[in-house]
């Protein structure tokens, strides 16, 4: 935890903040020998992150005033469209592609992702991993995050209207004839299969409706390695 992100009811006024959180309040007993005076940083869900100063220590809460404002780091612009994962690497995704900023997040169904999936309680707890990943970030922004259970309605109506000549759709296929780009300067929708891939109707289909895939190898990579390489080669 590099920053104890607060929700918004938690400002009691403008000059005092209370953090009650248990689990927050166990994090900072364990690894921080927190005393009335020191400073922590504390960010306000969806606005700023602040520098504060500790007022009140007790087992129930920790009251701390902002000394100083600070600006969040800035996000990825990418929106990440994922095949929904098995729901033990879904946690494991969201944190990451929160951690290292993606603006944006789509679950989508495909043929090879079960329909179990839709039905796990991880996804009832998707806030939970979105706030673990900006407090691992410093970061108090969430992205937005939607979920489309049917493929075709999805490829045909909705990603269409995201496509543009300045944000482009990648989709990662190991089969591609093109490789991913590397560096990119603008924005991009990026989309990830499950972990046997997009079968070739599903890949046709993207392309059909303005996606372009693309190769970053013929290893067959696991999702959440997926994830990781693609956003660190385009926006290095």
């Amino acid at each position: 935890m590099n920053i104890v992100l607060l929700e918004p009811d938690h400002i009691l006024n403008n000059d005092v903040w209370q953090i009650d959180n248990p689990r927050q309040l166990q994090h900072l007993r364990q690894h921080l020998e927190l005393n009335v005076g020191d400073t922590l940083k504390v960010g306000i869900r969806q606005e700023l992150r602040y520098l504060t100063e500790v007022l009140e220590i007790s087992e129930q809460h920790i009251i701390v005033r902002p000394i100083q404002a600070d600006r969040v780091p800035e996000k990825l612009p990418v929106h990440l469209i994922l095949a929904l994962p098995r729901p033990k690497v879904l946690r494991r995704i969201i944190m990451d592609a929160v951690t290292v900023g993606v603006e944006r997040i789509s679950l989508i169904h495909s043929y090879r992702v079960d329909k179990s999936y839709w039905q796990t309680p991880f996804l009832q707890q998707l806030d939970d991993y979105v706030t673990l990943g900006l407090e691992q970030a410093g970061d108090t922004i969430a992205p937005e995050i939607q979920l489309y259970k049917r493929f075709k309605p999805f490829v045909e109506d909705v990603l269409p209207t995201w496509i543009n000549a300045e944000r482009p759709a990648y989709v990662a296929h190991p089969y591609a004839e093109q490789h991913m780009p590397y560096a990119i300067q603008h924005g991009c929708s990026l989309i990830i299969g499950p972990e046997g891939g997009f079968i070739p109707y599903e890949i046709e289909l993207l392309k059909k409706n303005g996606c372009q895939a693309m190769s970053i190898g013929n290893r067959i990579l696991r999702t959440e390695t997926a994830v990781s390489n693609i956003l660190g080669r385009l926006f290095v």
